[in-house]
């Protein structure tokens, strides 16, 4: 790595654990949080990550107002169990320049085996080619020797870093890796 930028990468903990229960039915795992998210101590909490709109756009029950993710940890871990949703991420600690997934060294992945053994976890979905990339060397491998079998599928990134993808082909996209796996 350039001498200029290794004096900016850090080396970080993830700090938070996962967020299930023993209805989750799709384990969404990221890379690694951002500054703002490890800082908040929850998943995507970057206000312009587009995650959250994602899944309100999926799952909210128009019928009901008061099923909406909201901008707390609080609300946000509601809305994902109340929809079935898990999750967590691949590394549980790395080297990283700001939320850059392309600078990411030295990762140490995260266990999801105790998720997967206990709740009716029937797909993971993987936000982001890094999530998919190291979810497939330093997780799969580790799950297929214990004899566990989930299906993978990798999603693109709700980054705001991913500006090429619109909110709509997002939504279009995660909602189809989704609902058929969901009850």
């Amino acid at each position: 790595m350039d001498s200029r930028v290794e004096h900016h990468v850090k080396h970080v903990e993830h700090g938070f654990g996962p967020v299930w229960d023993g209805t989750s039915r799709v384990l969404v795992l990221g890379s690694m949080p951002s500054p703002k998210s490890r800082e908040e101590s929850f998943y995507y909490m970057h206000p312009r990550n587009r995650f959250w709109p994602v899944m309100e756009a999926i799952f909210t029950d128009p019928a009901n107002p008061t099923d909406v993710a909201g901008d707390t940890p609080q609300s946000r871990r509601g809305f994902a169990l109340r929809h079935h949703v898990a999750l967590w991420d691949v590394i549980a600690s790395c080297d990283i320049m700001g939320a850059s997934d392309a600078s990411i060294r030295n990762a140490v992945p995260n266990d999801p085996a105790p998720i997967l053994a206990t709740a009716p976890i029937t797909r993971i979905v993987t936000t982001g080619a890094k999530a998919a990339q190291l979810y497939r060397r330093l997780i799969a491998p580790t799950l297929a020797a214990d004899g566990i079998d989930v299906p993978m599928t990798p999603l693109p990134s709700t980054s705001p870093a991913n500006a090429s993808m619109s909110l709509d082909h997002l939504i279009a996209v995660y909602r189809e890796a989704f609902i058929p796996y969901l009850p």
